[in-house]
């Protein structure tokens, strides 16, 4: 019963995946919230984290996980196959009327329309994400909140800088933030 539950949720959850995994993240906070047993809010911080820096999307990464968190490697396996059924669907879908989609106004319009959707899904996330995780965590976290000024900062004032260096330096700032003081 687990594995068509895990296939269900996220099945539902790859519906919404238009604009990429990072506007998945809303409803991976609500399923968090459902089912913390499958994955919490500080596991979803943690995956964010590991995804931007690795290989692979996002929201495939944070099905494998929680399946894998709810039912082991077949549990991944199954929540993986119900984050991308959507998108195969669609695909396939679309390649089969490609070419009266590429000239239809109101497909035209549809795509645009839904720009600003998956913009306040992707901030809704980031901004859950800062509050709930990154600057609170029951209470104020000064230190998290200065080094998270400083970085934005400095990424706004030294643009040509290599992303790399600056997820090196997240990393590096997060390792000596956890340290005990």
């Amino acid at each position: 019963m687990i594995f068509l539950q895990l296939y269900w949720e996220f099945f539902k959850i790859g519906l919404f995946a238009i604009g990429g995994g990072l506007a998945t993240l809303p409803f991976l906070y609500q399923l968090a919230e459902t089912h913390a047993h499958w994955l919490t809010q500080a596991d979803i911080a943690n995956m964010i984290a590991v995804s931007e820096s690795t290989p692979g999307p996002i929201g495939i990464n944070m099905a494998t996980f929680a399946g894998y968190q709810a039912a082991g490697p077949l549990g991944g396996v199954i929540a993986t196959l119900g984050e991308i059924t959507p998108s195969i669907i669609i695909i396939v879908i679309i390649a089969r009327f490609l070419s009266q989609f590429d000239k239809n106004m109101y497909v035209k319009n549809a795509l645009y329309g839904l720009r600003p959707a998956v913009v306040g899904l992707i901030s809704y996330a980031g901004l859950k994400l800062l509050g709930n995780t990154v600057l609170f965590d029951g209470s104020l976290r000064i230190k998290e909140a200065i080094a998270y000024l400083v970085l934005v900062v400095l990424i706004l004032r030294l643009k040509k800088i290599h992303p790399l260096y600056w997820i090196l330096l997240g990393a590096v700032l997060g390792l000596v933030l956890q340290l005990p003081s």
